[in-house]
């Protein structure tokens, strides 16, 4: 039996229809994505780039040499005389690493940025756990990115936490804004000051 030369054109064209609908669309099910779902931008792979894009007004003010700049010294090798030695060895946990000048500047920077929103007019001293990682998170600094702890140390209301891509930690209390500091991290790892010796 021969089709009608109409009849095929018919037929050619439905199919051809039906494949352009379904381009461009995945059947549901598991792992289906819509074609209309937005997409995360993503996060940039290098520290630098992604602190720049968190922080420009920082990154604007330190410029980023990092790269070319050399690494930081060591401390200084022990003392000859025996006790001092020993003494120098067993508070080397108290000892941090030493900041770069871009790693100081950027530091230097979060730190004055963190004063700021404790002394500025109108601002109220935190004086609970859940105030101060309020004013933390509102400033930029997650925990889930920048490993921010808040915490009490003798009774006063204080926080750490580190700045990737910048490299330095920062740690201060809001009842004395004038302590908030950068420094680098403590030799046995960390932004928290070790509480305990050798």
């Amino acid at each position: 039996m021969t089709r009608s030369p109409r009849l095929a054109a018919a037929a050619a064209l439905v199919l051809c229809l039906s494949a352009m609908a379904a381009c461009g669309t995945t059947q549901a099910g598991a792992g289906a994505v819509s074609e209309s779902a937005p997409v995360a931008a993503p996060i940039p792979t290098d520290p630098v780039a992604a602190h720049d894009k968190d922080f420009p007004g920082i990154a604007a003010g330190c410029p980023a040499t990092a790269a070319s700049e050399p690494a930081p010294t060591e401390p200084s090798a022990l003392p000859t005389d025996p006790e001092a030695a020993k003494y120098a060895e067993n508070h080397a946990y108290r000892q941090t690493t030493r900041l770069t000048p871009a790693m100081r500047c950027r530091g230097d920077a979060h730190a004055l940025r963190i004063r700021q929103a404790f002394t500025r007019p109108g601002a109220t001293t935190p004086t609970a756990e859940a105030e101060l990682e309020s004013v933390l998170k509102g400033l930029g600094y997650r925990s889930d990115r920048h490993d921010a702890h808040v915490y009490r140390t003798g009774g006063a209301l204080a926080f750490t936490l580190f700045i990737p891509g910048a490299g330095p930690c920062v740690t201060g209390t809001p009842t004395d804004p004038d302590g908030i500091k950068a420094h680098g991290a403590y030799g046995e790892g960390g932004c928290i000051a070790p509480s305990g010796g050798h």
